[in-house]
């Protein structure tokens, strides 16, 4: 099978892939986020680092509005697809080079991630919880927008999305009315939209932030792979525990900030082997969420062959 194939045979319940699949993520200099640099270095990484699917990082960030009162969110714009235009480029760029060889995804943040681009993440919070209705006029026009450029993403050719939401981690809000009112049906708005059109969506539990006291709010979410981390703020779980809970694979394994950013080669190779070793037969081994931007390829490179030689 080829990299395509492995990946998509994960969605099949009576097996798994003969070899284990294997993918990290990092953020690229500046110079290569727009254009035909972008192509090249998305290419580049993964043909270096030998990962099993293409992950377009998203660096097309929202325009800042100056929001001081609730009733401000209602001045946040429906961006059109002229406003995505770069993203868009990219995205046809790696469909068209790698398509046939392995399944090409997008970072997609949420749009409460985006919100806080918009206002600040402070504001947003602030605003979620004490006037609701003004901050929904915001956060549903950043929707909308979101909405047509997956959309127009799926007719380029996209296979789907690494879907990352934030916002139920413990201490964001006050109390979970906000998360359930203010970011709960906006996250579901678009994660439903593109597992009814991607034959592959990964959902990404990020907590790059703050940690989450348990993942239960986060079961029903769509993603036909569920990628987190293993540590809450209540404990450490296990990956068989998180796939046996939402009922799908699990990408995962290893710290963004751990052995795989700073370890020597044989201290890579063990910390995967005992990450493959407890996890659950349909598995994807990655990091807890984008490894550091100076985390060496070689390092990268390594921890995925590892995986690929690995036999249960």
């Amino acid at each position: 099978m080829n990299k395509r194939d492995t990946m998509l045979s994960l969605l099949d319940p009576s097996g798994a892939p003969q070899t284990i699949p294997a993918a990290f993520f990092l953020h690229f200099d500046p110079a290569y986020h727009r254009g035909q640099a972008a192509v090249d270095k998305h290419l580049e990484f993964f043909r270096t680092t030998g990962m099993d699917f293409v992950k377009i990082q998203f660096e097309h960030p929202m325009p800042r509005i100056d929001i001081k009162r609730p009733e401000d969110w209602s001045r946040v714009p429906v961006h059109g697809l002229d406003f995505y235009d770069a993203p868009l480029r990219v995205v046809e760029g790696l469909v068209k080079a790698v398509k046939k060889e392995a399944l090409v995804l997008l970072t997609l943040y949420s749009p409460f991630m985006l919100a806080g681009q918009m206002g600040g993440p402070e504001m947003v919070v602030r605003h979620a919880q004490d006037k609701p209705e003004a901050f929904k006029k915001g956060i549903a026009a950043i929707t909308e927008g979101m909405l047509g450029f997956v959309r127009e993403c799926m007719r380029r050719g996209l296979d789907g999305f690494y879907s990352s939401t934030q916002g139920g981690e413990k201490g964001r809000f006050d109390h979970g009315a906000a998360f359930d009112e203010c970011v709960r049906p906006y996250d579901l708005a678009i994660m439903k939209e593109i597992n009814s059109g991607s034959p592959f969506n990964i959902l990404h539990v990020c907590d790059y932030h703050l940690p989450y006291t348990d993942l239960a709010p986060f079961k029903d979410y769509p993603g036909h792979v569920v990628n987190t981390s293993l540590h809450l703020a209540s404990g450490t779980v296990s990956a068989r525990e998180v796939a046996r809970m939402f009922n799908r694979p699990f990408m995962g394994g290893m710290e963004r900030k751990g052995v795989i950013a700073t370890g020597s080669a044989q201290e890579i190779k063990d910390a995967v082997r005992a990450a493959l070793k407890d996890a659950p037969e349909r598995f994807i081994l990655g990091a807890d969420c984008t490894v550091p931007p100076d985390t060496s390829w070689e390092n990268l490179r390594i921890a995925i062959e590892t995986a690929h030689e690995y036999r249960r």
